[in-house]
């Protein structure tokens, strides 16, 4: 099983992502508009949904994803057992982490 893993993992690895200017092109062709108009929603999307993740802290694709902000609390410095040593570790201060969840839909597709 855990090779099974490991080339699925190498798969993954050496699939060709889609970059922004393919995604442009696909959906322009879909949807039979010019490349740059599509490329101006998709900057408009993006700006659209970095604004409502600051304002609101979720913010949903629908059929995609959700996008959420999640507070992390301050850690405190000091000794800590880690795989048997004792390491020193530094405070770390609370910060915002913003994630990405695929929606019901999607999971069910894959």
């Amino acid at each position: 099983k855990a090779m099974k893993a490991m080339k699925a993992m190498k798969a993954m690895k050496t699939a060709k992502l889609m970059s922004k200017g393919t995604l442009a092109t696909e959906l322009a062709e879909a949807a039979e508009l010019k490349k740059s108009d599509v490329s101006k929603v998709l900057d408009l999307l993006a700006e659209i949904g970095t604004k409502e993740v600051v304002k609101n802290g979720k913010f949903t694709l629908p059929g995609l994803a959700m996008i959420k902000t999640r507070k992390k609390k301050a850690t405190k410095g000091g000794k800590r057992m880690m795989s048997g040593k004792e390491v020193k570790v530094k405070p770390q201060p609370a910060k915002t982490v913003v994630k990405a969840f695929p929606v019901a839909a999607l999971k069910q597709q894959i």
